[in-house]
This record gives C-alpha cells, structure tokens and sequence, in this order.
C-alpha cells in the first residue's frame, strides 16, 4: 500500500507527496497534461520540442542543469501522445534546488532565438537518427496514419515530419507554453523523507504565487469504427521483412484495456505462447515476434510484430498468423493459467512501484487518470476477468475487418 496526500493550490497546482523515510533521496516530478495528440495538425512534434526547450533556461536560471548537478541531482524527461513528464532526482536535504528549478520554468521559461534554433536541430537531428536512418525506424510513422484516420494518435510524437520543426516560430512557442504550461494544468508530486507541512510550505513558497490560468478544453476528433482492411507495403533497405498487424482496442480506463493486456502477454509469452510456439519455433516462420499494447489513454492498438524469416514469404507468415489467431479465439484460457497470467500481472506491476521515481510518476500519472489511489487498486482489476470474459473479447478484437497491417519489405539487392 503506497500511502500519499493530496492538496491542490489556490492557483490549481495539484500536489501529491509520499513519504519515503527508508531513502536519503528524493524524487520531484512535474506532469504536464499535453501530449502529441493536443497538437494542431499542421505544426506536430511541438510537445516533444518543448521537451528539449524546457532544459534551455528560465528568466532567472541560464542553464537548467548546472544547480540540479551542484545539488548532488539529475534531470530528465519524457513525451507521449499523451503527457510530458519532468522529474528530478537528488539528495532530500537538497529538496529547494529541485523545487526552485521546476517552479522558475514553469513561470518564466527563457524563449530567445538561440535556445529556439539550438533545441530545434538537436529534435531534426533526432528525427534522422532514430526515425529516418535506422533500419525499421519509420515503422510508425507509417503505422499511426494507417490505424487512425481522425484521431490525433495517427502521428507519432516525433512529429510528422521534419518540415513542422523546422517551421516552428517563436511566436507559435510561446503561444503553446501559455496555453500548457501553468499550474492548472500541471500535477506535481514529491517522494522523499519529509512532513507533509514542509512540503505544503515549500510548495507554496516556489509555486504559490504563479498566476492562475483557467485550462483548455481538450476537444479531440474521435476515431471512427474501422469496417474495413487496411493494408500498407513499403519497400526499404533492411536485413529482412517485418510486419506490424494493428487492431483496436481500449483506451486505458476501459476494463477492455486489462483484457488485451493480458492477451497479449498470453500470446507472446517466449515459452508457451502460441506466437512463438508455432510460428517461430514450430513452423520457423519467423526469426522473432512479440505482441504488445500501447496503453494510451484514449483508445490504443494491439500490436503483433515481428520479422519473416527469408526462406519465407508474407503471404505463409499472414495465413498462418489468421489461422492461429482463429485457434485461440475458440479456446477459452484454462482457469489456472489465467490465474498464473493474473498473478503475474500484478507482481509485475509492483515491481514497478518500488523505487522512488517509478512511485511519483504512476501517483501523478493516475492522478490524471482521474484518482491517484488507483496506484494501489488498479491491479485488482485483472482479479474480475474471467476464460468466458476474455474469450469473448478476443472474438470482438482480432476480426481482420478492423485490422491494419503494415509489411515492410526488404529491398532486393
């Protein structure tokens, strides 16, 4: 049980704390509830561009890093289609540096052209790097758009392309931080070896006196039932075939989210899951192949991934693939496997809670979700799913109707 409180600010700051008195370390993460899909589709990767230029200064803190450094910490953060997370990790007597940091961002972000023109070629050059030149790297640029034709999830958080980055202008940079980055729209959570009144005083001390700032009301196109196949084929200079089938599912508050969460550890698991047991090992189909889902907030994918062995073809890989998937549809989960799936769900997911900042950043991030106590009743939710309960879900998920499949094909020399 991982106790916590709870208080928001008059400025709509909402504030989480656990205390940790086993650590002499201490984690501050500050949530911001914008993500890629809250981007205008004509000016995409602008949540991750502000990613890089949160680190380049503030009015008062030239250099964001330096202080953190001097305290004995270390910054860094993430972007999803979803969120944009901070956080920091440092010694707990050193608790103001972290506080000071992230408040002095939040109000007075430092926007000059250099900052502007430094953060917008290190995102082109990550663009290239991990997206246009490296084997497979594309592989969701082209996905997104495949699967979604409506909803904003149809590009990845990279941005579409490299010309959106490229024509990003300061005055649209300062448009989205006044539009995103205030209190009313941010979750702060601490973790460490404190009172709660420290912390409720040191909070309002650094973030007390940031105007308040009324929320945008996210109005997000909504994907349409997919009714028919969809298929995409590229060619591309890589070692073998890959091949990426998407079906939709959930998103992550639906009780559906947990059922293809189990399914799909079901299937791929590497020593008795029917992926790999009769496509890779059996058949030799295949040299790898997994299954995973997103876990976005709204409705997400169920992938099956993998790469065609080359005395293979595509059209044995997608035969074989059907053909197993109507097999499992009509073979309902014995109740001591599921039970052994379920068990291991929720110890992976404890696990995960262990350390300081995997604990401040699932409390903020089911603090968005709607309730941060879900961090200790979530996994309860697999207890309810049942071999009839997910039976009839996979006869409603995998329907080739609502599949997308992406095949990249290997270039021949």
């Amino acid at each position: 049980m991982i106790k916590f409180e709870k208080f928001t600010l008059p400025n709509g700051l909402r504030v989480l704390f656990h205390k940790e008195p086993a650590s002499p370390m201490a984690v501050v993460n500050v949530l911001y509830d914008v993500g890629a899909r809250d981007e205008n589709p004509e000016q995409t990767g602008f949540a991750h561009l502000f990613e890089h230029l949160m680190f380049g200064g503030s009015k008062h803190i030239e250099d964001f890093d330096a202080p953190l450094q001097a305290a004995g910490g270390q910054s860094n953060a993430f972007t999803s289609n979803d969120i944009t997370n901070y956080y920091d990790v440092l010694p707990a007597q050193n608790i103001d540096t972290a506080l000071w940091l992230e408040s002095d961002r939040m109000l007075s972000l430092a926007f000059t052209p250099k900052s502007l023109e430094v953060q917008r070629q290190v995102v082109i050059e990550e663009f290239k790097q991990r997206y246009l030149n490296q084997p497979y790297g594309d592989a969701w640029l082209q996905l997104r758009p495949l699967c979604y034709k409506k909803h904003p999830y149809q590009w990845a958080t990279i941005g579409k392309k490299i010309q959106h980055i490229e024509d990003a202008r300061m005055d649209d940079v300062r448009a989205f931080f006044k539009k995103y980055y205030h209190p009313g729209n941010a979750i702060l959570c601490i973790v460490g070896n404190f009172e709660l009144d420290f912390i409720q005083q040191k909070v309002a001390y650094y973030f007390g006196d940031i105007p308040k700032q009324d929320r945008s009301i996210r109005q997000l196109a909504q994907e349409p039932v997919q009714k028919k196949a969809r298929v995409k084929r590229i060619v591309r200079h890589v070692p073998a075939d890959a091949f990426y089938y998407a079906f939709p599912m959930g998103g992550r508050m639906d009780q559906s989210y947990f059922y293809a969460d189990l399914i799909s550890d079901h299937l791929s698991n590497e020593k008795t899951g029917m992926l790999y047991t009769i496509l890779q090992k059996k058949k030799k189909l295949v040299s790898e192949i997994t299954a995973y889902i997103t876990g976005s907030i709204d409705n997400g994918l169920f992938i099956i991934t993998g790469k065609i062995n080359p005395s293979k073809t595509m059209a044995e890989l997608d035969e074989a693939l059907w053909a197993l998937l109507e097999q499992y549809k009509n073979k309902k989960i014995g109740k001591t496997a599921l039970q052994q799936l379920i068990t291991k769900m929720q110890t992976a997911k404890a696990f995960q809670d262990q350390g300081l900042l995997n604990r401040a950043m699932n409390l903020s991030f089911f603090e968005l979700l709607g309730d941060a106590t879900l961090i200790n009743t979530e996994a309860n939710r697999y207890t309810e799913i049942t071999p009839e309960v997910l039976c009839q879900y996979t006869q409603k998920l995998f329907t080739k109707t609502q599949c997308s499949l992406l095949h990249i094909q290997a270039k021949k020399s």
